[in-house]
């Protein structure tokens, strides 16, 4: 038996119920998501949503959002792929830089080019965001990857 093709696209609106399910499943915030999720990228097997990666965009900066893959699908690169695509995205927004907060993969977003910054270096747009202002708790490693313009 042939595993089915993944394909990785930009989200729909229609795609809000799955992309919000899978959220939950994974303890993810759901704040700012439903309103971006025009930038966010969904990997599908089948008919069945099983990825997604979101970017929020602050002025001249991004904030990664919501990598998250379904348990089933995990441990064959799909999470490096959405990263891959939403930092693409960003660059061909002509964005200064693409920030996050993770409480968990502070080990795993250096392959990509983050490194540590301190809460207070975080750009003052997205201190602005939903996220930095109270979705994600005062405890998440903020991260930040220049990306030029």
């Amino acid at each position: 038996m042939t595993e089915t093709a993944l394909s990785l696209m930009a989200a729909e609106p229609g795609d809000w119920p799955e992309v919000e399910r899978l959220l939950e499943s994974a303890g993810l915030p759901l704040s700012g998501v439903r309103e971006n999720l025009a930038h966010f990228v969904v990997a599908r097997r089948a008919a069945r949503l099983i990825g997604a990666a979101g970017l929020e965009i602050h002025g001249a900066q991004g904030l990664l959002r919501s990598v998250v893959v379904a348990p089933e699908a995990r441990g064959a690169g799909l999470g490096g792929r959405l990263t891959d695509a939403v930092i693409a995205r960003a660059r061909e927004l002509r964005l200064a830089g693409l920030t996050l907060l993770t409480e968990t993969a502070a080990d795993y977003f250096p392959r990509y080019g983050f490194a540590v910054i301190m809460r207070a270096e975080t750009p003052v747009d997205v201190q602005q965001s939903v996220e930095f202002q109270g979705a994600c708790p005062q405890s998440a490693v903020v991260m930040h990857l220049p990306l030029g313009r």
